[in-house]
């Protein structure tokens, strides 16, 4: 279901007319007025510093294939570093740079291999709550730095997804029937031990460790940015699916503050968790409540502050799927040649409801086993 608040909330008739007005034209004084009035500062310079001393990094492919008559760009992140998910560039970015703040000084790339930095990377430990992929980039860059990790998940996740944790060397402790109560558990969790509470959501008084995290997600625009200043195939609308909305913010900041030419960006999120839709519509932060969705990496109740800050500005509409669209777009992209989940297609499943003239999406992960 497509909804549009354009006609009905002011906030985003007035988004509505600057985008209009900008719409694949070059937008450079857009695109500047956009980042002044927008306090949440992402520089995307910082994490491709340090993912350039990484072996493991390499730009996700940017597919064109043809659906329904006409072409679609898929942003495939099924393999993105080897851990299957986008997340890979937020959890191992932040941990970097509070492992950085914990030394003192800045570090360039290489530093992190001095036994001074090490000696301290060995002693903190970093705690999270996760429906799955955040704990997994978590898990691999305290692993990769020498920390430790302790992520909590819901009943509700994959036991996949615990396996692949303790792979990574991380403690894993199952916390709750969902995911808000994982998160709370997190929070408990790092006030009683004193480990560092590395979330992808954010709230008042806690902004710093998830700003970082979504930090690392602009890398994901500026990879498709240069791709398509070569092309010149610049795509009339992106999708980008939501949880708590960092993936979403991140790259959404970047197309409004670096891209030359301007999309419309549509918003997507299961139909029982619309929770930066619902914010949307209420102008504030509010927590939705709904049933157990599919798209477990969606699966979330209340939106990330900063999150929700970035795409109030940013977003054109809010788009909502249903299980069983997102199940067949999964079978969409098997016929595309990717393997993803509900979650990784639910940008897919909403484009397959629209008639954008050259839609992209991102395939946000590879699948993964339900139990």
């Amino acid at each position: 279901m497509l909804i549009n608040f354009h006609a009905n909330f002011p906030c985003c008739e007035k988004i509505s007319r600057k985008l209009e007005r900008v719409d694949h034209n070059r937008s450079s004084f857009a695109c500047t007025t956009f980042c002044m009035k927008n306090p949440t500062i992402l520089d995307v310079a910082k994490p491709l510093a340090l993912l350039a001393a990484c072996p493991a990094y390499k730009p996700s492919p940017l597919e064109t294939r043809s659906l329904q008559d006409r072409p679609i760009l898929i942003k495939d992140e099924t393999n993105r570093m080897g851990l299957g998910a986008f997340k890979a560039l937020g959890g191992v970015y932040a941990v970097a740079k509070l492992i950085e703040a914990r030394v003192g000084r800045p570090l360039q790339a290489n530093a992190y291999l001095d036994d001074s930095v090490k000696t301290i990377a060995r002693t903190m430990t970093f705690v999270c709550a996760s429906a799955g992929n955040h704990g997994m980039a978590v898990a691999a860059g305290a692993r990769l730095f020498g920390a430790k990790a302790r992520i909590h998940l819901a009943e509700t996740v994959p036991e996949d997804f615990a396996i692949r944790l303790r792979d990574k060397s991380a403690e894993v402790v199952r916390s709750g029937d969902d995911y808000e109560a994982s998160v709370a558990a997190a929070i408990a969790d790092a006030e009683a031990s004193g480990a560092i509470h590395l979330a992808d959501g954010s709230w008042p008084g806690y902004t710093e460790p998830p700003r970082l995290v979504m930090e690392g997600y602009t890398v994901i625009a500026e990879e498709m940015r240069t791709e398509l200043e070569s092309s010149g195939n610049w795509p009339s609308h992106v999708y980008l699916q939501a949880g708590v909305g960092g993936l979403a913010a991140g790259i959404a900041y970047m197309i409004r503050s670096a891209w030359a030419v301007q999309p419309k960006i549509i918003v997507v999120e299961p139909d029982a968790a619309p929770c930066l839709a619902e914010s949307a519509r209420a102008g504030q932060i509010v927590t939705v409540e709904g049933p157990v969705s599919n798209m477990g990496r969606l699966d979330c109740k209340t939106p990330s502050m900063l999150a929700f800050e970035i795409l109030e500005r940013c977003a054109d509409d809010w788009v909502t799927v249903t299980d069983l669209q997102a199940v067949d777009a999964v079978k969409h992209a098997r016929d595309l040649g990717f393997s993803t989940t509900p979650s990784g297609a639910a940008g897919l499943a909403a484009l397959l409801t629209d008639e954008a003239k050259l839609p992209l999406i991102v395939l946000s992960e590879g699948d993964v086993p339900d139990a």
